[in-house]
């Protein structure tokens, strides 16, 4: 036990050696190599090409520059030729014509939040009495001399250093002047554009990418237009321009040392209008390149440094390298130690592969031979609405998964039902049904998979299934379906001797569509003809044909409260009760055929329960017969009038006679505790309780009154009002079993011992039809 414990260590140590030896090879020499590198680059090349990296930034910034001024000229000079700034401009009496004052202040104001670098726009107009906009108006006094001496230049647009302030004749501002009208030689006027001094320095600022250095403009008469420093011209500047004069026009670089610093020097020019400006850019040369060489010296250090500790960090990292590839050999040897004829992990692993590599394998070749079983469960969830709060998304991701290509398909359900079992001539019975369907869906799948590349087949046992088929867009599929159809219906004939009925549903492009679509044509093979044996059934071409008529719906509840108040004996409720129901049969404009369907149907139900209660139909009835005279009626009055007539007076008028007025009170009330209670755990004797009297005596009145026993008319009462939920609502069958008074085992076999089916049946065959 102690040799199987020691083998992992070994492995382990044997690995570390590897993992030592690399890491020492890959951390250690490559960082010298690198920082000689580094610092030999730094040292030479690098410098050069990052002096010329910056010189050649600085010209971009100052060609940014150059546009942002000539953005502010082209600006003025379309507003000087606007035709606010005309001749009139003399004439014109600003104080009365105060509209056209605040006409002018406006497009001031306009021009002057135009540009940030802008901070004041104004208007001098020439006259007997001068005046100014700036941007309101006021006259001129002091300050016409500066402004008349503006006004006389011969240049109509150009920039100046101008002091507009007569206390402080050296606090100058860059201002350019364009005179008005433009392009007239004899101006009435001019537009100022006085620039912000911060604004100018921050906009020279963008030409100096570090914080240390010097930028500034200078005139062709080498007069300081703007800088980025506080004074009019420090003794920098002046060695800058200087040593820029001493090159002469044009742009380039050079070095200049400057109080015990090198600084690269970039320099150009500016042409402005009717006059030239140099730019001239400085900045140390040990801000560029300081952070390479320092990076440099400290690679170099760092990685002798860290060919000392290599041992070190090399052995602290195998403990992480190793790690995962412990994590996995526990995992594959679920924790136990590893075998002693296994050299190290690596073996184990590639042989813990190959094992997890063959079940992989197998579960493949397992899922394969169980794709149909489940292809087919999920179309039978998804043909009966069970996936319906999947997405259309998800529904498609589904369907891949059991390998449909889904992306351009159209879908289509054909619904096959199967009759003629009755005329098998003793090949098939009744019980059958199972192994009919069974025999059929294999020639459904057999010749679906000539016909179409993908199709799938649902078997629902009961003489019926649903064949889902998928094709292209683009593929014509009309004449291909009957073609099949057509080959189904003859083999089913000659092989099985059962009549074939064929739905047919609507295209659809969307697989959340495709139980609606299931629906209609099972709804839709009720359409067939019987006398044709055979049917095949287009949707398409039945609703053509009129199937979207009113829906014709059976009113159940009101039938089986009709017939309990003739029972009872309660002849107003009984009249009120058939009015409704011939209300409910005539909504929405039902079908004659409908309403003269649904009284026959009343009728057989009322017969039923005259028989129950021991009356001879024909004796009541006299001989006739109803049915024949209710077809002949086309009107629902007259319906209802010959029901009343001929139905409920004759009925109650001999129940009337048969039962004492005492003894049927007390059944009445022994009913209607039943129809309250029948949930419960009812028995005879908490019924004769209820009504004062002893269950013998319930027992012989009840029978002599209904017709029936206590206990078959509980049951029937149960029953009832359990297929009315089976045909309404989607409760459970053990929840419609609890409603309804019954356990679920014991629900199940008194129902079909009493109706012949179960209750899974009777839901299916009541929505079916």
């Amino acid at each position: 036990m102690h040799n199987r414990k020691e083998r992992p260590a070994g492995g382990k140590r044997r690995f570390y050696r590897k993992s030592l030896i690399v890491l020492l090879l890959v951390s250690g020499i490559p960082g010298l190599i690198t920082g000689a590198l580094v610092y030999w680059m730094a040292g030479g090349r690098l410098e050069s090409e990052l002096l010329n990296m910056h010189n050649e930034q600085i010209q971009h910034r100052a060609h940014n520059v150059d546009e942002q001024l000539s953005n502010l000229e082209l600006m003025l000079s379309h507003w000087a030729f606007d035709s606010k700034f005309n001749y009139t401009l003399r004439d014109t009496d600003f104080v009365k014509d105060f509209i056209r004052s605040r006409d002018i202040t406006n497009t001031m104001l306009v021009m002057q939040g135009s540009n940030t670098m802008i901070n004041k726009v104004e208007l001098y107009v020439d006259g007997e009495q001068p005046v100014l906009f700036d941007p309101e108006f006021s006259e001129v006094s002091e300050m016409s001399g500066s402004f008349q001496s503006l006004l006389q230049s011969e240049r109509q647009t150009y920039w100046t250093q101008w002091s507009f302030d007569a206390a402080h004749p050296d606090n100058k501002e860059l201002t350019l002047v364009h005179h008005v009208p433009g392009g007239t030689m004899k101006p009435v006027g001019m537009l100022l554009l006085r620039l912000d001094r911060e604004k100018v320095s921050e906009l020279l600022r963008t030409m100096m990418p570090y914080n240390d250095g010097e930028t500034f403009l200078l005139n062709d008469t080498g007069e300081l237009y703007g800088s980025i420093g506080s004074k009019p011209k420090s003794d920098f500047e002046n060695a800058l321009t200087e040593a820029v004069a001493k090159r002469g026009t044009g742009e380039g670089s050079f070095i200049l040392d400057w109080s015990g610093k090198t600084y690269t020097v970039t320099y150009g020019h500016f042409s402005r209008i009717q006059d030239e400006w140099s730019y001239v850019s400085a900045s140390p040369i040990s801000t560029i390149i300081a952070p390479v060489m320092f990076i440099s010296k400290l690679i170099l250090i760092v990685s002798g440094s860290a060919l000392l500790l290599a041992a070190v960090l090399a052995w602290l990292a195998s403990l992480s390298i190793y790690s995962p590839i412990d994590r996995l050999v526990r995992l594959l040897t679920a924790g136990k130690p590893m075998p002693e004829e296994q050299e190290d992990e690596f073996a184990l692993i590639e042989r813990q592969w190959h094992l997890l590599s063959s079940e992989s394998r197998e579960l493949h070749t397992r899922w394969a031979e169980q794709l149909p079983q489940v292809k087919e469960s999920f179309l039978h969830q998804l043909l009966q609405g069970y996936l319906y709060a999947y997405s259309e998304q998800e529904l498609q991701k589904r369907m891949e998964r059991y390998k449909w290509e889904v992306q351009g398909r159209t879908y289509l359900v054909l619904y096959v039902k199967l009759t003629g079992i009755a005329n098998m001539e003793g090949k098939f019975r009744y019980g059958d049904e199972g192994l009919v369907t069974f025999a059929a869906v294999n020639v459904i799948e057999e010749l679906a998979s000539r016909h179409y590349e993908q199709s799938s087949v649902v078997n629902f046992h009961d003489l019926s299934a649903a064949l889902l088929l998928v094709v292209d867009n683009d593929e014509p599929y009309e004449e291909n379906i009957r073609a099949y159809c057509a080959e189904l219906t003859d083999s089913v004939n000659r092989m099985l001797r059962m009549q074939v009925t064929i739905a047919i549903s609507r295209p659809t492009h969307r697989i959340a569509d495709i139980p609606l679509a299931f629906e209609n044509a099972k709804q839709a093979a009720g359409y067939r003809s019987v006398e044709s044996g055979n049917g095949i059934v287009d949707i398409e071409a039945l609703v053509d044909g009129g199937m979207d008529g009113p829906e014709f719906t059976y009113p159940f509840t009101l039938e089986r409260e009709f017939v309990q108040a003739l029972r009872t004996g309660q002849e107003d409720e009984a009249n009120r009760l058939l009015d409704e129901f011939i209300r409910a049969l005539s909504v929405k404009g039902a079908k004659e055929f409908d309403v003269q369907q649904g009284m026959l149907h009343l009728l057989g139900s009322v017969q039923h329960a005259i028989m129950v209660s021991g009356i001879y139909p024909v004796r009541l009835f006299k001989g006739a017969n109803l049915y024949e005279q209710l077809s002949q009626k086309h009107e629902p009055e007259r319906l209802a009038d010959l029901f009343r007539d001929k139905v409920i007076v004759p009925f109650l008028k001999e129940l009337g006679e048969r039962s004492h007025s005492q003894t049927k009170r007390m059944i009445e009330g022994a009913m209607l505790y039943l129809q309250q209670h029948y949930m419960r755990d009812v028995s005879l004797d908490s019924c004769a309780d209820h009504i004062g009297t002893n269950p013998f005596y319930l027992s012989k009145t009840f029978k002599q009154v209904t017709g029936k026993n206590f206990i078959d008319y509980l049951t029937e009462l149960r029953l009832e009002r359990a297929k009315e939920l089976l045909r309404e609502s989607e409760l459970k069958i053990n929840c419609v079993a609890e409603q309804v008074g019954y356990q679920h085992s014991y629900f199940n076999r008194i129902f079909k011992k009493t109706e012949g089916i179960t209750p899974s049946r009777y839901r299916e065959m009541s929505r079916s039809s």
